[in-house]
């Protein structure tokens, strides 16, 4: 296969042809070169190992497609995948980790403990610590990290909020932790409610402050 196909295979949009010759070039250095026997050999072998690559990549997506598709025939997926931020796979993630059973949280105060989103304070004597919680489901918290930063570019309530908590001093982590926080406790009442996420409605009350603070 040509090196300016391999190349678009990979991704690359813009100067093609000039990456084919500079890789065409440098594989046909003399330096590069092995016995003939031995370069057959580690062809049989990448070869083989690019068929194992190709059958991995297919069952990557074969299984995606099998968990979109029932994502999406689940009744609480509406509701998920109306929020910013969240396709289907990290949707379906979301959903495996908190379940549909209503009863199971009590409180938004529970989810958001569960999910590691709600920090811990810690007081003692004069002192007091707020920490960010250690005990939680690290799945449902790794999808939230991602979850709040692809909202960024989707929702603009939610990059407001995120820009106010660095500007209070938050760092991106935290801020994208106190971002997902606030994201669970909407799921929450999306979920008890069965209504959708609504982005006016979301960080209503950030704007109001945010004008009272003005006027």
């Amino acid at each position: 296969m040509p090196l300016q196909s391999l190349l678009k295979q990979a991704g690359r949009v813009r100067g093609i042809q000039v990456e084919a010759e500079r890789l065409h070039e440098v594989f046909k250095r003399d330096d590069l070169h092995q016995l003939p026997q031995v370069e057959a050999a580690l062809g049989h072998h990448t070869s083989a190992l690019l068929r194992q690559l190709n059958t991995a990549c297919d069952n990557a997506d074969q299984l995606e497609e099998a968990v979109t598709q029932a994502f999406e025939e689940h009744p609480d997926a509406p509701v998920i995948r109306s929020f910013p931020g969240l396709a289907a796979l990290t949707g379906a993630q979301v959903l495996t980790e908190i379940g549909d059973d209503r009863t199971r949280f009590a409180t938004a105060g529970s989810l958001k403990a569960y999910a590691g989103s709600a920090p811990v304070t810690r007081a003692s004597g004069k002192s007091c610590k707020v920490m960010s919680r250690k005990v939680k489901n690290q799945r449902l918290a790794a999808v939230g990290y991602v979850w709040a930063f692809s909202s960024l570019t989707k929702s603009p309530g939610a990059r407001a909020h995120y820009d106010r908590r660095r500007t209070a001093g938050d760092c991106h982590v935290a801020a994208q932790r106190n971002l997902f926080n606030r994201f669970m406790g909407m799921l929450f009442h999306c979920l008890q409610s069965g209504h959708t996420y609504d982005e006016a409605a979301a960080f209503q009350q950030d704007s109001a402050g945010l004008k009272a603070a003005a006027a």
